[in-house]
C-alpha cells in the first residue's frame, strides 16, 4: 500500500494546489469510502468551507478547514486516507490540467473509469479535488481518529526513537512496522532501510545499542527523502531485488526470503547480521 513517500506526495499536491478555494459542491455518495457518514453528510461538513492546511502523520492525510461565517472557530478536519492504491488528483481551475499526488509502482495509468473516483470536492472556480481508487479500500471520514499512531517516521526526534524502536524483543522489521511505535513505514521501506544500514530484519529491536539505533534513524530519514524526491518506496535501491534469484547490488550474495511482522520480507544474509 501506498507508504510515507506516496502520502507525503499526495499532501504536497493539496497543499500546493487546493488549499484557499471556496467548496461549493462535494460527492460522498460512496458509502463505503466515506462510511461511517452517510451520503451527503461529509457534503454538509464541508459546502461553504475552505481547505486551511494538509497535514500527515504517517500514512494519515488530513485537511484542516475553515469556519463558516458567523462561526467562532475552524470547520472540521477531512480525513483521506488513500487504502491500498488511492492517489489524490486536483484541478486548479476548470479550464487546467490535474496535478496529481501519491502514485505507487503498479497502478493501473491506463484508463480511469469515472466509477473510480470515490470521492470529489469541486471548487468555485470549477476546479477539483478527486480521490481516485481503483481498489475501493481508501476512506474518507471527518474528524479522523489519529491519537493511536505513533511520531512520523520522517520526523521523529532521536530520543524517542532509540525509546520506541530500541525495545523489546520483536523483530526488528516487525517493531519499524508497528505503526503505534512509529508512524508510516511500510513493507518496502522497512526493507529498503534495513539494507541501507546492514541490519536483518530478524535482529531483536532491544538488542541494539544507541550508536546503531541512531544510525538507523539516519538511514531511515535518508531512505524517506530520497523515496519522496524520487517518485515513491518502490525506487529504492534494493527494491527491484527483492524476487526469487535476485542478488544483493552490494555484495552479490543471494537475497533471502522470508515472512517477518506477517509481510514478506527480502534481506542479505552476508552483511545484513
Amino acid at each position: 500500500m501506498p507508504e510515507l513517500p506516496e502520502v507525503e506526495s499526495a499532501r504536497a499536491v493539496i497543499e500546493g494546489a487546493a488549499l484557499g478555494r471556496l467548496i461549493a459542491d462535494v460527492d460522498d455518495n460512496d458509502t463505503y469510502e466515506c462510511r461511517p457518514h452517510a451520503p451527503g453528510e461529509i457534503r454538509d461538513a464541508l459546502v461553504g468551507r475552505t481547505l486551511t492546511a494538509a497535514h500527515r502523520r504517517g500514512k494519515a492525510m488530513w485537511c484542516a478547514t475553515s469556519g463558516l461565517e458567523g462561526d467562532a472557530g475552524p470547520g472540521p478536519d477531512l480525513g483521506i486516507h488513500l487504502g491500498m492504491s488511492g492517489r489524490i488528483f486536483v484541478r486548479p481551475a476548470a479550464d487546467a490540467d490535474e496535478v496529481e499526488g501519491g502514485d505507487y509502482a503498479g497502478n493501473d495509468r491506463g484508463a480511469r473509469k469515472p466509477e473510480w473516483y470515490r470521492f470529489t470536492i469541486t471548487f468555485d472556480d470549477g476546479g477539483s479535488l478527486r480521490l481516485f481508487d481503483k481498489r475501493r479500500l481508501g476512506r474518507v471520514r471527518l474528524d479522523p481518529d489519529i491519537d493511536a499512531l505513533g511520531p512520523d517516521a520522517a520526523e521523529i526526534s532521536r530520543d524517542a526513537f532509540r525509546d520506541r524502536v530500541g525495545r523489546g524483543t520483536a523483530p526488528l522489521k516487525a517493531r519499524l512496522l508497528d505503526q503505534a511505535t512509529i508512524a508510516g513505514i511500510g513493507n518496502l521501506l522497512a526493507d529498503e532501510t534495513l539494507w541501507q544500514a546492514r541490519l536483518s530484519p530478524l535482529h531483536p529491536a532491544g538488542d541494539l545499542d544507541d550508536d546503531q539505533l541512531d544510525d538507523l534513524r539516519r538511514v531511515l530519514r535518508r531512505a524517506t527523502r530520497e523515496a519522496i524526491r524520487h517518485g515513491g518506496v518502490h525506487t529504492g535501491e534494493v527494491i527491484r531485488h527483492r524476487r526469487a534469484g535476485a542478488h544483493c547490488p552490494r555484495c552479490g550474495s543471494a537475497m533471502t526470503r522470508g515472512v517477518v511482522g506477517g509481510r514478506t520480507t527480502w534481506w542479505c544474509p552476508q552483511e545484513q547480521l
